[in-house]
């Protein structure tokens, strides 16, 4: 006999959130930046010396010689440019969706009618996730056939471990986003302390012996492997990214559960 009252169907927080991500535009955010910059970087690479002398003119006389443009070069403009954009879109994103207490009455009517936090979490972590490394992705393939149209082909061999290490990076800031909102509680707080840490990491990044092993390295491997450098030398930062990933995935579903108590 049927009770009157609706249980609700956590299942359905699934379908939710991916409904949340399209009608709030959010993923348009995501595809735009990523797939722009994939598109104009090698061209940005192959004229750059003609965009140069149009915007600065004639220099009183002085004559720069830019060097050829080689196929590297377009992935490395994809990288400079959608790596720091383009992961700020993305903890802007993650971070709308995993900050839920951030609207209070969004708190407690999930609180009270989903059994279990992680629950809740879920699918605010995989699929603003797998918004961001599609869109990276997608970008990323981009860039690989306009570099191949502008400048030179590249090698699948090391265009394909930059984007499976980016994506790995990526995972890695969906997880921090994550930790931070269940104490900053608000979205803007959430993105400016994620982005303090993003910002202070390289910086430990100077000291050789932890180069190698920080997240953020991850994020340079698309332009540094077809520039040489070998995949393996990013294995290291790979797995340091995954630890802390999972680390932080508990962090933040024992913050958000200490809520209820």
């Amino acid at each position: 006999m049927s009770t009157g009252v609706t249980k609700p169907a956590t299942m359905n927080l699934w379908k939710l959130e991916v409904l949340r991500l399209v009608r709030t535009k959010r993923w348009i955010a995501l595809l735009a930046v990523y797939v722009f910059f994939g598109l104009l970087g090698p061209v940005t690479a192959r004229y750059m010396e003609n965009i140069l002398g149009l915007a600065g003119g004639e220099l009183e006389g002085a004559i720069i010689n830019f060097p050829d443009p080689t196929p590297v070069d377009g992935m490395i403009q994809y990288v400079s440019n959608a790596g720091q954009i383009g992961t700020l879109v993305a903890m802007v994103v993650a971070a709308g969706a995993l900050a839920f207490d951030a609207i209070p009455e969004m708190g407690v009517f999930l609180r009270t009618r989903v059994p279990s936090v992680w629950r809740i979490l879920l699918p605010r972590l995989v699929v603003p996730f797998a918004a961001a490394s599609l869109a990276f992705t997608l970008g990323a393939l981009a860039a690989w056939y306009e570099t191949w149209a502008l400048l030179g082909p590249l090698a699948a061999g090391d265009v394909l471990p930059g984007i499976a290490y980016g994506i790995v990076f990526l995972a890695f800031v969906v997880a921090l986003v994550a930790a931070i909102a269940q104490v900053s509680r608000s979205v803007l707080g959430t993105v400016m302390t994620s982005v303090v840490i993003l910002l202070v990491m390289p910086l430990l990044g100077l000291i050789d012996a932890i180069a190698r092993w920080m997240p953020t390295s991850l994020l340079n491997a698309l332009a540094e492997i077809p520039a040489g450098n070998p995949a393996s030398d990013y294995v290291g930062a790979t797995v340091v990214a995954l630890v802390a990933s999972a680390g932080l995935v508990v962090v933040a579903v024992r913050a958000a559960g200490r809520r209820l108590s």
